[in-house]
């Protein structure tokens, strides 16, 4: 008698973790919903939500919070997507909180709108009931997301406290919880920047055009390139100039930053993050500047 031993690469290994994950968080919770930014992780997400789900459809929205300060080319992509996917989705606008009175913008804020997403997040995953999000975090990215279980259970304010999270032995995960409280679920924890363009070539996944280099005009702002777009005009001391560049991560348009690069295919980008030392965030996300604990301290204030 002959046995034979079934083996699962690594790329395998973590497109299997994440589709348990996903299935795992459906089957346990009533309400569960996607927070998709358009970004490169929410879109592996996504398309692991519809490998994990098919031949049935995604039997959960997705969830945008959007600032108005999005890239068009964004927005237009994440519309595409929903549309040939079949997938529902649900935009929570900032706009609509500054409008109420909830929360107050400060026009010189280095991070722009970003730390007004927390409010406008809660509210609606409030609004829409939701008690389970899942959310395209890597532990690879900074600090503070590097703290954070598999299943990250927030409390009824939706605040993150990383002494009270629960024990994740042997992949088994706890989504109990109270009414008012909610999970944040993160199937690309294990993951890390090079393993998400591996699985983006290998898969062929579309993603937003910013991804791959192109030609723009550019200010230097410190160390960092910002795009001149329509949320970013150059300012009286800035000397625009163009450059080929693309963007390893996407936020806001006024305070994400984008680096000079010729990689323009998913191989060739894939290749240039291989001998990369600096993570994405750190490199191009003003928002992340703003203090040594700034992404802690937005996390605890129940942030994503």
């Amino acid at each position: 008698m002959t046995t034979s031993t079934y083996q699962l690469s690594h790329q395998q290994a973590l497109e299997a973790e994440a589709v348990h994950i996903l299935r795992e968080v459906a089957a346990v919770c009533a309400r569960p919903a996607m927070l998709f930014s358009g970004g490169k992780d929410s879109v592996v997400m996504a398309h692991l939500a519809v490998k994990a789900f098919w031949p049935a459809p995604v039997p959960f929205p997705l969830v945008h919070i959007d600032t108005g300060r999005n890239f068009d080319e964004v927005i237009e992509f994440r519309d595409e997507l929903v549309r040939q996917q079949g997938l529902r989705l649900v935009v929570g606008f900032v706009q609509d909180d500054i409008d109420a009175g909830r929360v107050v913008e400060d026009p010189h804020a280095a991070g722009g709108r970003n730390r007004l997403q927390t409010t406008t997040l809660l509210r609606t995953l409030g609004e829409h009931r939701i008690d389970a999000a899942f959310g395209g975090a890597r532990r690879d990215e900074e600090k503070a997301r590097a703290k954070e279980r598999i299943f990250s259970f927030r409390d009824r304010f939706g605040q993150w406290d990383p002494r009270n999270q629960r024990p994740e032995l042997w992949r088994l995960y706890n989504a109990r919880h109270r009414p008012g409280e909610h999970m944040r679920v993160f199937p690309l924890s294990n993951w890390t920047e090079l393993d998400i363009w591996t699985y983006i070539h290998s898969e062929g996944i579309e993603l937003p055009s910013l991804y791959f280099a192109h030609q723009r005009p550019v200010v230097r702002r410190g160390d960092m390139l910002m795009a001149v777009n329509r949320h970013l005009t150059p300012q009286p001391d800035d000397e625009p100039f163009p450059a080929m560049v693309r963007f390893r991560t996407l936020g806001d348009a006024d305070c994400t930053g984008c680096v000079e690069s010729t990689a323009a295919t998913r191989a060739e980008v894939a290749a240039e993050v291989a001998a990369t030392r600096i993570t994405e965030r750190g490199a191009t996300r003003a928002d992340d500047r703003m203090s040594e604990a700034g992404m802690e301290d937005r996390k605890r204030e129940g942030y994503f």
